[in-house]
């Protein structure tokens, strides 16, 4: 029966029950208040729910859990009042024989305790006594709801697990600043006065939780002075104040010294009652407990107007950081520590037989101290050398990547205090891995002040985790290696542009900014980008992104010496095109040690597909790539034929072509379209179906067709001989003209009727055919159309300018499509089509225009192509399909479910191609890839003769 959980609370604060008579009304009745069965009614045998389930200790003793359930949770009571930990001892010797359940509960009917036992997880406790019950709110020793931890206890331990915990701490955290820093704002207090302010508060909050502040005096101030407001920012001040000098009190506490420049002044911030109650509620969670390597994120979006938005967003998580922390700066020094440890444990073993000699001998000799302070000087070599490691990270954001370095290298100088303690040797205490190890660079001034608060949280609450003891005073020091700069480009005195000096480094690490090339100019400025092109120029090419200077700085200073080791992030985009020459480079000059070549991330709170790369001087030549061990990586993130040497091939000059950028919105509806094609001839005498054409972008290709046109009035056509075509040049003034007067490039300001990039080299291929080949630039599937002369090509779509079925079939075959989506690059999964690196580099079955005459071989191809394409258009336009039917009719729903009438299709078509090139039809991926690469070499090294039968040379090998 059901229990109101105010009577549960009286009826338990009443109770005088002893231990034995209490122990399971109070459960019973705790399962009524949560709506659970009692263990007799879930579990009649006991097997997986019981009272008084039977153990064996450790040591060999026999006992009695008071509550157990499979899976949950292990249960003990105590009499009120008593010792609780002596409770939890008592469980933690029984949980083997309990199968290690997740929880430990113990609770003396007034106050619960439960202690999480997850494995490879530090325990963490969550107290909380009856009257905590009644609030839906965490206390500052609950990181969530009691009744909400009692309910996880019994249906879901998972949530009680410490990492989702601190994830769940640190979103709440985060959340309830945002309201203090929106407060602030709309009262016009400057942002990043305000953005120190709280950082402040909110390392105050911090340092309360575990006892930097004594007696939890901040969290006293604020429920003292919840509704006095003046009086809590009066107060406010002198703890400022006491907390940046050495030797003060604060009433009848004496502080901290902190210092560290977030305590340099004194300047505080009226707060309203309503803040008060927002501060009072952040203080009510246990502030341990935040999670760094999130904390960073998160607080940047809460105190960042321009990122407020993002806050409920996504967020890039620890696990995906060390990716590149763990094979880039852990990894070596991981080896190094083993070979260390294996020297001194041969020591230590060699210390220990003398000791033993010298014990039977009756008689102190000289071998034994000598091996001895041979052993202590290997560790404290090693941990020297461990403390003059240095990390740089130099788009280091809110400092994520910083604090997880620093984290995993303290865990490494803990395992060498650990491996002294086990031998009888100090442990380093004074010589510690430190955040003054730590470098970054950062252009954002809330992120790069946020970065250093990020690193001086993670290290104090690693500290206190581990049971170190605070760092001497001042206990923040500032860290001026973290500095407010740009990274990839300054200025001298005179105003010239200057390439910026990065801080020498061990490892350099980071997640530099994603901008693609083509937004440079949008994004930075004409100045700013004319000024980076011309400082990188013959390093870094133009059209690059932007990440891509961030590579070729740390491969520069790589060679010179100057870091050893770096691993950082890029869109996917930088394994072809022109972002490919910085990896080129990379190769030229050191090596590819590791790469996740695709996997998802977090940009500002959205999904997206990024390449890890790690790279050194070519030292390391073990290489992991996609987390599995190869023989190489090369520049485009693969490890099988390195088609990196893959030359443009002149034969496949002048057929490609990008469709016209038009910078403007010249596309038309049809309606609107149909009315100026239907009005009189123009002044002229022309009429308007001369600049009014059909249209297509890339979803016209791969969803339905919509039946749009563009104003068109061609590349060379003046202004007045396009003003002449009335209606549409007047439709172009309402509609363009003002967006492309105000454009920055002066092409498309003056002549705004124009597209934007009206491609004439297209125009001039395809005016001779009646159809042409198109393809989407980026789609799921690599899809090939006919599209007729008539229709004018978004820049988002590739034409062939080729009208016959011959050359279709090969570009739909397997063998161009294993070379495309090894040449290309991809954005998210879709794979993207670069003309540059995936047509002009593909060798044709013989190079085109040169296909043999009449040749069987050349209409197989052409034959399987028709059927393929007759197929398919008699599936996508059935004559008695109605409106809905077709719009589910697509090339990509069709791609998506591949019926067997397709596969057979592209089966057959595959097996013309396959026989034209002579080679077998059952090559692999990696085959097809290594001959195409040695036909490629074999074209680009000789001129192409008009020989009607010339074809590949490669071998037929079966």
């Amino acid at each position: 029966m059901s229990l109101s959980l105010p009577v549960f609370v009286e009826r338990w604060k009443a109770s005088t029950l002893s231990e034995r008579a209490g122990a399971q009304p109070h459960f019973t009745d705790l399962c009524d208040v949560l709506g659970q069965p009692h263990p007799a009614a879930a579990d009649q045998t006991g097997d997986t729910f019981t009272f008084e389930k039977r153990v064996s200790t450790l040591s060999g003793g026999k006992g009695f859990a008071d509550v157990w359930k499979r899976d949950f949770f292990a249960w003990e009571y105590k009499g009120k009042h008593k010792d609780l930990q002596a409770a939890y001892r008592q469980l933690s010797e029984y949980r083997e024989d309990l199968e290690n359940p997740p929880l430990l509960v113990v609770c003396d009917q007034d106050r619960f305790e439960v202690h999480t036992n997850f494995e490879r997880t530090r325990p963490q406790v969550y107290r909380f006594a009856l009257d905590d019950l009644l609030s839906a709110e965490p206390t500052p020793n609950c990181a969530m709801p009691p009744l909400e931890v009692l309910r996880a206890v019994f249906t879901n331990p998972e949530l009680l697990h410490p990492e989702a915990a601190q994830k769940r701490v640190t979103q709440d955290a985060a959340s309830e600043f945002a309201k203090l820093a929106e407060s602030l704002e709309q009262r016009g207090v400057d942002p990043e006065r305000a953005a120190h302010f709280l950082m402040r508060l909110l390392f105050c909050l911090f340092a309360d939780s575990i006892s930097l502040l004594p007696d939890h005096l901040f969290r006293q101030m604020i429920e003292l002075d919840r509704a006095r407001p003046a009086n809590f920012t009066r107060k406010l001040r002198q703890l400022f104040a006491a907390m940046s000098t050495s030797g003060s009190t604060f009433g009848q506490h004496d502080i901290h010294y902190f210092n560290g420049g977030l305590f340099a002044d004194d300047e505080v911030f009226d707060l309203t009652s309503a803040d008060m109650s927002v501060l009072r509620s952040a203080a009510a969670l246990d502030w341990s407990q935040v999670e760094p390597a999130i904390f960073g994120t998160l607080f940047e979006r809460s105190l960042n107007p321009g990122k407020r938005s993002q806050l409920g967003a996504h967020y890039t998580s620890r696990e995906d950081i060390l990716l590149i922390v763990e094979p880039v700066v852990i990894a070596p020094l991981q080896r190094r520590w083993e070979a260390v440890k294996a020297e001194a444990s041969r020591l230590a073993e060699a210390a220990n037989k003398e000791a033993l000699a010298e014990a039977a001998a009756k008689k102190k000799g000289t071998a034994y101290p000598r091996l001895r302070k041979q052993l202590q000087d290997t560790l404290f070599n090693w941990v020297e050398e461990l403390c003059k490691v240095r990390i740089l990270d130099p788009a280091c954001g809110s400092g994520n990547f910083l604090y997880l370095a620093l984290r995993r290298m303290l865990d490494l100088w803990h395992e060498v205090r650990v491996f002294s303690a086990q031998h009888d040797l100090p442990t380093f205490s004074a010589e510690q891995v430190h955040p003054s190890q730590l470098y970054g660079l950062e252009n954002n001034v809330y992120a790069q002040e946020l970065a250093s608060v990020v690193v001086w949280i993670g290290y104090l609450q690693w500290l206190n985790q581990n049971g170190i003891g605070l760092p001497t005073e001042p206990i923040l020091r500032k860290l001026d290696n973290i500095q407010h700069r740009d990274a990839i480009l300054s200025h001298d005195a005179d105003g010239a542009a200057v390439e910026p000096e990065w801080p020498e480094a061990d490892c350099i690490i980071g997640n530099p900014p994603f901008l693609g090339g083509k937004r440079l100019r949008t994004e930075l400025r004409d100045i700013y980008v004319d000024a980076l092109f011309a400082l990188y120029a013959g390093r870094v090419p133009p059209e690059a992104d932007l990440v891509t200077y961030w590579f070729e700085k740390a491969r520069a200073m790589i060679e010179a010496h100057r870091a050893k080791r770096a691993g950082l992030l890029a869109t996917q985009g930088i394994r072809g095109g022109a972002n490919r020459v910085v990896l080129e480079r990379i190769k030229e000059t050191g090596g590819i040690f590791m790469a996740h070549s695709d996997r998802e991330w977090i940009l500002e709170g959205a999904n997206v597909h990024v390449s890890m790369i790690g790279f050194d001087d070519g030292s390391q030549t073990e290489c992991r790539l996609d987390g599995k061990p190869v023989a190489a990586i090369h520049a485009n993130l693969t490890s099988a034929t390195d088609t990196t040497s893959a030359q443009t091939l002149l034969e496949n000059a002048s057929l490609c072509f990008m469709g016209t950028t038009k910078v403007g919105a010249f596309e038309i509806m049809p309606e609107i379209a149909k009315r100026m094609l239907s009005a009189p001839l123009n002044p002229n005498g022309r009429p308007n179906s001369d600049v009014i054409r059909p249209w297509v972008n890339a979803m016209d290709i791969t969803r339905r067709p919509r039946g749009m046109f563009v104003i068109d009035f061609g590349a060379t056509r003046t202004e007045a001989e396009a003003a002449l075509y009335e209606v549409p040049f007047e439709y172009l003034r309402q509609h363009v003209y003002a967006k492309r007067s105000e454009n920055n490039r002066e092409g498309y300001r003056t002549k705004w009727w124009l597209h934007g990039e009206p491609r004439p080299e297209l125009r001039r291929e395809i005016v001779g055919l009646k159809r042409y080949i198109a393809t989407p630039g980026v789609a799921k599937h690599r899809l090939f159309v006919w599209l007729s002369r008539d229709v004018l090509p978004d820049h988002a779509v590739f034409v062939f300018a080729r009208d016959d079925d011959y050359f279709l079939g090969v570009l739909h075959s397997r063998v161009h499509q294993v070379w495309g989506l090894h040449m290309g690059t991809a954005l998210e999964d879709r794979p993207r089509y670069t003309p540059s690196s995936t047509f002009e580099t593909f060798p044709f079955p013989w190079p085109p225009s040169h296909e043999p005459t009449a040749s069987p071989l050349v209409e197989a191809i052409a034959a399987a192509a028709r059927e393929l394409i007759e197929k398919r258009d008699a599936w996508l336009n059935p004559p008695d399909a109605n409106e809905d039917e077709l719009k589910k009719r697509t090339l990509t729903n069709l791609y998506n479910e591949r019926p067997s009438w397709l596969a057979e299709a592209h089966r057959k078509l595959d097996e013309a191609v396959f026989a034209a090139y002579g080679w077998p039809g059952s090559l692999s991926d990696d085959d097809i890839l290594a001959r195409l690469l040695a036909l490629n070499h074999e074209r680009a090294g000789g001129a192409v003769q008009g020989d009607d039968n010339l074809g590949p040379s490669v071998e037929h090998v079966e």
